[in-house]
């Protein structure tokens, strides 16, 4: 099988379901921002993590896969791959159990520290972009809507992931400061 297929050239590409759209469909817009964010997890996999992290990350790896598969199924009878409760459980004890390890937050931080906890706050806001793009979708046309529960709380334990790994690696949080 060749990786070009031609069949994209008049800037269209293929739904599940043999459906085509413009490649600046709102569901392609969509996905496409959830691929980003499982590139951005690759780029911190590949800067080393702590085993724990490096586990939790590809899951979720795997599981943003599913989630851009789900994205690209506009037919909602059609119940495989999709994101489940149950994925958005296991985000939420994942940051209750991080939570455990970090100090309680007293001031707004500033995305950034250690090398990799600033490309994990990159994640989180990479995130939050995917996050609008599938509500912006979720407005037009219906969608699973697990997939925006899931994002929302992704976005919220890479936040934790980030403070974890500054406090792992001796690296303070950096705290904004008004102007004032």
């Amino acid at each position: 099988m060749k990786i070009y297929t031609k069949t994209g050239d008049d800037g269209t590409t293929g739904l599940q379901g043999q459906k085509r759209v413009s490649k600046s469909n709102n569901r392609v817009i969509a996905y496409g921002a959830v691929d980003e964010v499982n590139s951005v997890i690759g780029i911190i996999l590949s800067h080393g993590v702590d085993s724990d992290l490096s586990q939790v990350l590809t899951k979720i790896q795997n599981d943003l896969f599913l989630a851009g598969s789900d994205l690209s199924n506009p037919d909602l009878e059609d119940s495989s791959n999709r994101i489940t409760a149950e994925m958005t459980k296991f985000l939420e004890e994942k940051i209750d159990e991080y939570e455990k390890n970090i100090e309680p937050l007293a001031n707004f931080i500033l995305p950034g520290g250690d090398h990799v906890a600033s490309l994990v706050h990159f994640a989180r806001t990479v995130t939050r972009r995917a996050e609008i793009e599938i509500v912006v979708l979720s407005e037009k046309e219906k969608i699973n809507k697990h997939c925006i529960t899931y994002v929302n709380r992704l976005s919220d334990l890479f936040f934790v992931i980030g403070r974890l790994v500054n406090k792992r690696n001796n690296t303070p949080d950096i705290v904004w400061k008004s102007k004032n």
